[in-house]
This record gives C-alpha cells, sequence and structure tokens, in this order.
C-alpha cells in the first residue's frame, strides 16, 4: 500500500510562510512525496469546519494517502495529537475534536496519540506543531513506518458536540453547517433522509430557513431561472439552498447555525389551511 502521498488542511491562509514550511519539513524526509492541498483557508480556530471539509474531500484520495490537518487553538497545550487509520487512509490532527468530526462519528480502525519524538523536526517550536510534529511525523509515514512506531493506542479521542438533525415523521429540523465560497448554504440534513420523509409523505419536501420556503428539491442549478433560489441534494449528499449563479447566503441573510425545516408538500399545505 503506498504512501507517497500527503495532504494538508489548516487555517494558515496562503500569505504566511506557514504551509511553505510545513511542506518543506515534509520534503526534507521524503524529496518524492506529493503534496496536496485540500485547503488553507479555514477560518482561525474553526475545529468543526475543518472536518466539515476534510470530511469531504479525503475518501477520494488513493488508500494510504496521509491526510494532516492543522487547526490547532491549543497549540502547546497538553492536547495530544493523534493518529487514525480508517477506511485505508491515515488521518492525523491535534485531538481537538476534528478526526472524530470528520470521520462522522464512525470509530478508526486504529487510533494512536503522536508521542515518539525520533520522527519529529527538531527543536520542537511550542507554537508550530504543524511543522515541526505532524508534517514530518506524516512523511515517516509515507516511507513506511507503520502507526504503532508512533505511540501508544488510545480510545477517548475529543469529540465535537453533535449537530445532527432532528429527524421525526413528518418534518426534519436541523442547520446550516457550512457555507462555501459560491454562497451555498450547506445542512446536516442527509439527502437520504429526505427522500425518506418524501416517501412517507406521498409529496414534494418543503424547505424553509430565514423566512423562506423552498417548494421542492431540484436536482441541478440551471432547473431555476439566474438569481432564484433552489434546494438541492449536493456532492457531499447533503441538502443545499442555493441560488443559481447567485449567493444564497447573501440573498437570505443565513449562515451557520441558521435552522432549516424539511416537510412534506401534504404536510405544509395542510399546517397553511389549519
Amino acid at each position: 500500500m503506498s504512501r507517497g502521498c500527503i495532504t494538508l488542511l489548516t487555517d494558515f491562509g496562503t500569505v504566511d510562510p506557514y504551509v511553505a514550511a510545513m511542506k518543506g519539513a515534509a520534503l526534507s524526509i521524503n524529496p518524492d512525496v506529493r503534496l496536496v492541498d485540500i485547503s488553507h483557508e479555514i477560518a482561525p480556530q474553526d475545529i468543526a469546519d475543518a472536518a466539515f471539509v476534510l470530511s469531504g474531500a479525503f475518501r477520494n484520495f488513493p488508500p494510504g494517502t496521509v491526510h494532516v490537518a492543522v487547526v490547532d487553538p491549543g497549540v502547546g497545550s497538553e492536547r495530544r495529537i493523534l493518529a487514525a487509520e480508517a477506511e485505508g487512509q491515515v488521518l492525523m490532527a491535534p485531538d481537538n475534536g476534528l478526526l472524530p468530526a470528520a470521520l462522522g462519528g464512525a470509530e478508526p480502525d486504529r487510533l494512536v496519540v503522536v508521542t515518539n519524538a525520533s520522527f519529529f523536526r527538531h527543536p520542537v517550536s511550542m507554537t508550530f506543531h504543524g511543522r515541526d510534529i505532524l508534517a514530518p511525523v506524516a512523511a515517516h509515514l509515507t516511507l513506511g513506518v507503520g502507526l504503532s512506531e508512533l505511540g501508544h493506542p488510545v480510545s477517548d479521542p475529543v469529540r465535537l458536540e453533535s449537530i445532527a438533525p432532528e429527524i421525526g415523521e413528518a418534518e426534519i429540523e436541523g442547520s446550516v453547517i457550512h457555507v462555501d465560497r459560491f454562497g451555498n448554504l450547506v445542512t446536516n440534513i442527509p439527502g437520504s433522509a429526505v427522500r425518506e420523509l418524501a416517501a412517507k409523505g406521498g409529496g414534494e419536501p418543503h424547505v424553509e430557513l430565514a423566512g423562506t420556503v423552498i417548494h421542492r428539491i431540484h436536482r441541478a442549478y440551471a432547473e431555476v431561472g439566474v438569481g432564484q433560489l433552489l434546494a438541492v441534494i449536493g456532492s457531499t449528499g447533503r441538502l443545499e439552498v442555493s441560488a443559481n449563479r447567485r449567493s444564497a447566503a447573501d440573498l437570505l441573510g443565513a449562515g451557520r447555525r441558521t435552522t432549516v425545516r424539511v416537510s412534506c408538500a401534504s404536510a405544509w399545505l395542510h399546517e397553511q389551511e389549519d
């Protein structure tokens, strides 16, 4: 199983030298490794959004890829650094809830705390573990080092507060969990739950948020006119609220944590008659 690829996900931006320093640290150990940027535009210290972005990307890579996520408000503290093996890939991040959230709550095949300093870059900065611990360790993994060599197994990772939707018989209540650069409002409501609700309710699902009701689920942005809102099951498999060639976030004044409700056409019409 090849481990010749490392992905990087950070909140560092691209103005400062931090991302390049991490890449240099990895290349100093494995000059042949392939480095892929997932994103460096996570809002500072936004662990939940980093987990969402990682979850939407890592499964698309070849088996054995090492994914390094550095959103680390606790750098320099007693917080641990974790390495997980899951779905044939390796994910590394500080122990702040990022990895369990990226895995959707699923248990990894193996989980270890990274403590073996022989794989670190020295001296280790108290403020830049991405360069001095995570990137070097990832590079060693691409050269065949096993997880068991990094440290001891653990079973108690920090977990973020659950943001699962409430799925009822006649309605689903969820929230926006991500706003992409196009202004699409990605929710925590699975498309499968929307389809099941429609099958039980015998009608077209209606989506309500920010005082606006969208009366059906569309298949693509082009099914509505320019500037019009639509609801769609997006590429992540979740319900999204979008606008054709416009920002739904701007049009609705909505953002993360905005409440989203889905109900069937028959139930919604009955509500209006009452």
